[in-house]
């Protein structure tokens, strides 16, 4: 199913998620609403504990609604079984943490490489899959270089990298800058954008920094359950 630039590409429809601490019930997500188009990047800002990475691990599948409805291209993930919703993250979403999460004992190119062997691809398509997810980071020379040798900057391009691999529906982060310097920040920052305007990927950023968040085409406040274009005073 092809969705074209801006046609809704993800739809959360009074979705609640509670947690629960033995007798205690902690309400994290409240009857939330929200639309995201094809090949928008969003950036979600708010309070800590507000439900901004929850609401992120529901988008993505990594964590299932209490009620409520998720639906990404069409399909509701929060009905599939673990093993179809694992295939589906597998082929639709890409994560990018604030950690980089590289194992230090493969290169580079084997770090990216990492996702693409749950596919039935060849070991020549999965080179060039890799190769391909390189050149737009910009690491194409550092491909056989270990994590311990790249800098802060270059390991989450490297984090980028395996996210995009598999050139997923759904590009998630989770404080992508969080862990770096302004100008390693920044660049990671512009990459973002340019997966966005220039690959048409769909880019959901968590973030505390309006920094980073002034680089997103639109911004979302969650606070209290409520989503709002403005912080809520």
């Amino acid at each position: 199913m092809n969705i074209s630039q801006n046609e809704e590409l993800v739809r959360v429809e009074k979705v609640e998620k509670v947690f629960r601490r033995g007798s205690e019930e902690i309400h994290v997500l409240k009857n939330l609403d929200l639309s995201i188009p094809s090949g928008d990047f969003l950036a979600l800002m708010g309070p800590s504990g507000s439900g901004k990475s929850t609401l992120l691990n529901l988008i993505g599948g990594l964590d299932r609604p209490t009620s409520g409805s998720i639906t990404v291209q069409g399909e509701r993930i929060e009905v599939l079984s673990e093993s179809r919703l694992a295939a589906w993250r597998a082929r639709h979403v890409g994560f990018v943490f604030q950690f980089y999460n590289l194992l230090p004992v493969l290169t580079a190119e084997r770090n990216v490489e990492l996702p693409l062997l749950l596919t039935h691809l060849s070991r020549a398509e999965r080179r060039r899959h890799v190769a391909t997810a390189l050149e737009i980071v910009g690491l194409s020379h550092r491909a056989r270089h270990y994590p311990r040798t790249l800098s802060g900057g270059e390991q989450q391009r490297v984090g980028i990298a395996r996210a995009i691999v598999t050139d997923p529906t759904l590009l998630l982060c989770d404080e992508p800058t969080g862990d770096l310097d302004r100008k390693s920040g920044d660049e990671i920052l512009e990459l973002l954008q340019v997966l966005s305007r220039d690959h048409a990927k769909t880019v959901v950023m968590v973030t505390h920094d309006p920094h980073a968040s002034a680089r997103a085409k639109r911004v979302l406040y969650l606070d209290k359950s409520q989503l709002s274009a403005a912080p809520v005073a």
